[in-house]
């Protein structure tokens, strides 16, 4: 890792990077540590109990975060029909068949966020899932994004539903909101997101489930939070 900038270190000064803060405290600290001059957005990372090579430990799911992440998201469907026109009212921002996945495959077009399709296009779009599934664009039924019902789909998707995965080492990385948002909205978030965090814990999973959680801003520090308090204020 290269050297981090002089208002990082100078951020990191300020408080005890050693120690597990209570959810609000550690919240609050954000407001203070964060020196872009751009709104910033706030990550949650949570260090799993669990075994991701193991089928039965995958963590995986999507939770609605009652104030969104603060994020525009742009949306593709791929539909065709009455499925396009339904598509394009419910507000995606592209919409389109096979034309949409040749422009994908032949061009290399990804600029969106997040996508969505019918289940009778993903004979289509499994040809282009080498490049969706690597960077977590690939429609799936398991989060609701490979449905017949596209409005409900992208709706939920604009109002701020969220997709969590643990990665190969443990860990889970949500947007949660951004800076501006203040520390009472981002608790809401954050206890949201941890409730069906814990809710997916796998039956398999044995001892200490969550181990460490940290929040940051894009920029700063991270700040450790006490997953006991989390814990309580979940109960």
């Amino acid at each position: 890792m290269g050297k981090r900038g002089k208002q990082y270190r100078q951020a990191k000064e300020t408080y005890d990077s050693t120690k597990a803060y209570p959810v609000e405290e550690a919240l609050g600290l954000l407001s203070e540590l964060h020196f872009a001059k751009f709104d910033e957005s706030v990550d949650v990372a949570v260090r799993l109990g669990v075994d991701p090579k193991r089928a039965d430990q995958m963590v995986r799911g999507t939770v609605t975060l009652p104030h969104g992440t603060g994020k525009t998201v742009r949306i593709v469907a791929f539909a065709k029909g009455e499925k396009e026109k339904e598509a394009e009212e419910a507000g995606a921002d592209v919409v389109g068949g096979e034309d949409l996945v040749n422009k994908i495959k032949n061009e290399g077009w990804l600029e969106f966020d997040k996508a969505v399709a019918t289940p009778d296009m993903m004979s289509q779009v499994g040809k282009i899932g080498k490049i969706l599934g690597p960077r977590g664009l690939m429609p799936n039924p398991k989060v609701g994004t490979v449905t017949f019902d596209l409005k409900k789909a992208i709706e939920e998707l604009k109002a701020g539903k969220t997709e969590f995965r643990v990665d190969k080492v443990g860990n889970v990385h949500v947007a949660i909101g951004k800076v501006s948002f203040g520390s009472e909205k981002l608790r809401e978030n954050f206890l949201v997101l941890l409730d069906a965090l814990i809710r997916a814990k796998p039956a398999a999973s044995k001892g200490t489930y969550v181990k460490n959680v940290a929040v940051s801003t894009t920029m700063s520090p991270g700040v450790n939070i006490d997953p006991a308090n989390v814990r309580t204020l979940l109960r």
